[in-house]
């Protein structure tokens, strides 16, 4: 298996991830551009049951949430990581948002990234920068073309 590089999985749902070469660049950028290598990435959808059960046996959080990320690397210069994401939460985020199911998922795994990239979201200030960092990436989504 390469190690640069980023694999999909599924878990527990069934979707079609259609992006995956695009998604790929568009990454690959982002993190070179947060002065990062990109070592192994794996993104796993899954659903809201099989995330929620993760999110309380690893995190002790008995709740929903649309992802959690996983660093897997020891080496700082390198991402290397597991993203989580659950469909059914990007799905219901997108109507509560109303906006295009795309986009929300493009949010939320620029924000997994952005979190094996050393970003935190633990504080309504950190918040506001992680934020500011998804927009910059979803702004440049014409890295995926």
């Amino acid at each position: 298996m390469n190690s640069k590089q980023i694999n999909y999985f599924k878990e527990d749902i069934r979707f079609r991830f259609t992006d995956s070469e695009k998604i790929f660049d568009w990454i690959s950028k982002a993190i070179k551009n947060e002065g990062f290598r990109k070592g192994e990435i794996n993104i796993i959808f899954c659903s809201d049951a099989y995330l929620r059960k993760m999110n309380k046996q690893f995190l002790q959080h008995d709740y929903n949430t649309d992802i959690i990320t996983f660093e897997t690397g020891d080496d700082a210069s390198v991402i290397n990581g597991d993203l989580f994401i659950s469909i059914d939460r990007v799905k219901a985020n997108a109507e509560t948002l109303k906006i295009l199911f795309r986009d929300e998922l493009h949010r939320v795994i620029v924000h997994g990234i952005l979190h094996l990239c050393n970003y935190s979201d633990k504080s309504p200030k950190k918040q506001s920068e992680m934020r500011a960092r998804e927009d910059y990436y979803l702004d440049r989504r014409n890295w995926l073309k």
